[in-house]
């Protein structure tokens, strides 16, 4: 007589290691997509912000041109001999200007002059460097979410 035993698997299932392999396969394509998007998104943030970086600095570099000018002419009214209140009579008390940014951006910038007491003191004191909004900064574009599909 011999006595057949049933076989017990305890092992795990074709199955089970088959859905695990999707359920992980899955997260990994999720965890791609959305680091892809995040990337691009990231991509075009850094495109504007060089772009209006450039724009500010180029817009610096004109008025320190400009503030060059300002001062190779309050120097030659200086040198012509004149009082102090001749020279601000010619030259004013303040003079303000504007550099244009982008469209909806301006760096305003205001100068006080300054009658020189001594051989080495300035002509002119900047008393506002100041970048201001005109508009409004808010673009039309349409704002969506681009997915791979």
């Amino acid at each position: 007589m011999s006595i057949r035993r049933k076989k017990e698997t305890t092992g795990v299932n074709v199955g089970t290691s088959s859905l695990l392999l999707v359920f992980v396969v899955m997260c990994l394509v999720s965890f791609a997509t959305l680091a892809t998007v995040s990337a691009r998104a990231d991509q075009k943030l850094n495109d504007k912000v060089t772009v209006r970086t450039a724009a500010y600095y180029d817009a610096c570099n004109q008025a320190e041109d400009k503030l060059a000018d300002i001062d190779n002419t309050l120097k030659n009214l200086y040198d012509t001999g004149v009082n102090s209140d001749d020279y601000f009579a010619q030259a004013g008390q303040n003079i303000d200007f504007a550099i244009p940014v982008s469209d909806v951006q301006t760096l305003d910038v205001s100068v006080k002059v300054n009658y020189p007491a001594n051989k080495g003191d300035t002509f002119y004191t900047v008393t506002r460097w100041k970048l201001e909004t005109t508009g409004t900064l808010v673009e039309e574009e349409k704002q969506t979410l681009n997915l791979l599909f």
